[in-house]
């Protein structure tokens, strides 16, 4: 497999990307990677990587790393991402209905500490196209699909826009993730508190039930959190997920807290903080789930994850699987290749 295009990422790829604004870069990664998903060009574009393999879920990983939600939204790359050496992808977030998200602009750029803000909103295409799209993958690496409601959906009627979604893709899934900690959809993250989280995450154990004896196949079911939720929050969701059984949990989406790059561009703007800045406190909740949960739901680490060393760090601290996104656009494909890599040695 030929890494030549992937060397030339920091000095000719990435310089031209961020002369560009952040979503229309976005967009033009997206496009290329949808286009580099043939057979042809994955032969030129695919990057081979160590065997180390994980069991979790059910599921066997090839390795432990995986591209998190939010690069590829309507599954229209999978085959490319999954040949970049990751061993899973995570799709979406999807909704019921096409929506087109916040209004523009709505990326931001933290250069000065390799982070991102966006303030994106579920902008997806709908649960339909998304379902078409997973029809045409034709890669063996796992897919997750992220999950959530429609922004005009009340809270009162959350359930029945997650119920909806799980019930179109869960055929074409490996693995559901339930996203209730965005913070750009309204009220959203409300949905983590204890009364509202039993009556979503019991509606749809009880749906994957159903689905699994209509499919005779068992999709597990991931919960991502917010790295910004108190202790005593914390306490009750993770009693609701080891009550309902909730077969992972994803530490953590992104933060809406501005400590780590106070002073900087673009701190002011609205939305989730993602990258490194990001790092230091999805490890702490990290270690918080891991200390409530032990052994009885594995976990997911996300957050900063810019490096092997970053990635040990994740492991070290009670993740089984690892995903990162933003540390991919400012560093490219190669970093994926070297984690993975190094974890392999490592193993």
């Amino acid at each position: 497999m030929s890494y030549f295009p992937y060397a030339l990422y920091p000095y000719v790829i990435k310089p031209l990307l961020f002369s560009l604004d952040a979503e229309q870069a976005h967009d033009i990664i997206l496009r290329m990677a949808a286009f580099s998903s043939n057979p042809l060009c994955l032969k030129i574009f695919s990057q081979e990587t160590m065997p180390c393999p994980v069991k979790m879920m059910g599921l066997t990983f090839k390795n432990p790393l995986g591209l998190a939600a939010g690069l590829d939204k309507n599954a229209e790359a999978v085959d490319f991402f999954l040949g970049l050496g990751f061993s899973h992808v995570e799709v979406g977030t999807v909704t019921p209905r096409a929506q087109d998200g916040n209004p523009k602009p709505r990326l931001y750029r933290v250069r000065a500490a390799e982070g991102i803000i966006n303030f994106m909103g579920f902008n997806n295409k709908g649960v339909d196209n998304l379902r078409e799209n997973l029809k045409k993958r034709r890669s063996e690496g796992i897919v997750g699909v992220s999950i959530g409601k429609n922004e005009n959906t009340p809270l009162e009627k959350a359930l029945d826009d997650y119920l909806y979604c799980m019930d179109l893709i869960y055929e074409l899934a490996d693995y559901v993730a339930v996203n209730i900690s965005c913070p750009n959809t309204p009220d959203l993250v409300k949905l983590q508190n204890k009364a509202h989280l039993s009556e979503l995450v019991g509606g749809l154990k009880n749906k994957q039930k159903a689905l699994c004896e209509k499919y005779h196949k068992y999709v597990p079911m991931v919960v991502k959190i917010s790295p910004d939720l108190s202790d005593s929050m914390l306490d009750d969701l993770c009693f609701v997920c080891l009550n309902y059984e909730i077969d992972a949990l994803t530490c953590t989406n992104t933060t809406v807290s501005r400590d780590s790059i106070y002073g900087m561009e673009f701190a002011s703007m609205q939305g989730g903080l993602s990258g490194v800045p990001l790092r230091a406190l999805s490890n702490q909740c990290l270690e918080k789930v891991k200390d409530r949960v032990g052994n009885k739901i594995p976990l997911i680490g996300v957050g900063g994850i810019d490096s092997p060393i970053a990635a040990k760090e994740k492991m070290e601290k009670g993740a089984s699987l690892i995903q990162l996104y933003t540390s991919l656009i400012y560093k490219g494909p190669e970093l994926v290749r070297n984690i993975v890599n190094s974890i392999g040695y490592i193993g």
